[in-house]
């Protein structure tokens, strides 16, 4: 995410709740997020919008200090989405390293085969453009269009999520998954401006990660605490359907990834038998293994051999 270019977001009196319903919560965030912004690789003007689009495939779930050295060798390997077309698919699975959710590797790497064939290998700057390259959906799409082109979209991840339910519905999370009046919501607090729009959703997605956490929040560092509708309500403990936990051990994800590691150490062909050494349940292996077939992140040779997919 890039931290779009710094707009005057200072409104005329009498008229400015009217034109912009969420003026008293944008101005207060993005004055904090000038000041207390983290100086990270995709943020710079450098980045551009490769490398834009590539921390919002490589931050999906997934903490910045995971991602700080795989992005900073992904960009240095492929520079240009027609440098990652270029090579096999399989070496965007074996550079993703233990970053989680590999499919996100081919996402990424079809992405950049679109972007090469349809726009010349430029990111396309129009939202719908975005939507329509394979592996983008619309999180992804309206934060490269906001963070690489300063454009005014609702960008709502699961920081930003928690900002609003909490300072402007009132709750201490957001639902599971996202619903349609958590989009109409954003939509509605959105700044007029594209630039402070940029802005915004810029600020109130590092808010949640550095101050309204999910856990542990830090409500005496928040700019907006005193109009926080959780806050003024005494922090209500939640009381919807239980939060989704994300359990490791033991489960296929695990399997999954012992047997992806494998196969990105080594350069050549991988008989099941090495395979066959990583996890000791032969069934639940089997499972995984299939599983990464039928994904496109394994592909089966003849004589019973595995690699990383190659076209």
């Amino acid at each position: 995410m890039t931290a779009p270019t710094k707009p005057p977001h200072s409104t005329p009196s009498g008229t400015a709740s009217d034109r912009d319903p969420g003026a008293s919560l944008h101005c207060p965030v993005i004055d904090w997020f000038d000041t207390h912004a983290r100086d990270l690789p995709w943020r710079r003007a450098e980045a551009g919008p490769w490398g834009v689009m590539v921390s919002e495939f490589m931050l999906q779930q997934t903490p910045v200090s995971r991602v700080l050295p795989v992005y900073e060798q992904w960009l240095a390997r492929w520079p240009r989405p027609a440098d990652l077309a270029a090579d096999a698919p399989g070496e965007a699975v074996r550079a993703w390293g233990r970053l989680g959710y590999p499919r996100r590797a081919l996402r990424l790497h079809g992405a950049a085969v679109a972007i090469t064939e349809r726009h010349g290998g430029d990111v396309p700057t129009e939202h719908a453009q975005l939507l329509a390259l394979p592996g983008i959906g619309e999180y992804t799409a309206a934060a490269v269009a906001s963070f690489a082109y300063g454009q005014r979209h609702a960008v709502l991840d699961t920081n930003v999520r928690r900002v609003l339910a909490r300072a402007v519905t009132g709750v201490q999370y957001p639902p599971n998954a996202t619903t349609a009046a958590e989009r109409r919501l954003a939509r509605e607090l959105l700044p007029p401006d594209e630039a402070t729009a940029a802005r915004w959703a810029a600020a109130s997605m590092e808010l949640g990660a550095l101050v309204c956490t999910a856990r542990n929040e830090t409500c005496h560092r928040c700019p907006i605490a005193g109009q926080c509708a959780w806050q003024l309500a005494g922090k209500p403990e939640h009381d919807g359907p239980p939060r989704r936990g994300q359990t490791y051990a033991g489960t296929d994800r695990q399997v999954r990834g012992k047997l992806l590691a494998v196969l990105r150490e080594a350069h050549t062909p991988v008989p099941q038998s090495a395979l066959d050494r990583v996890w000791h349940e032969p069934v639940q292996r089997a499972r995984a293994l299939d599983g990464l077939v039928a994904d496109g992140l394994v592909e089966p040779l003849p004589s019973g051999l595995y690699r990383l997919p190659h076209a």
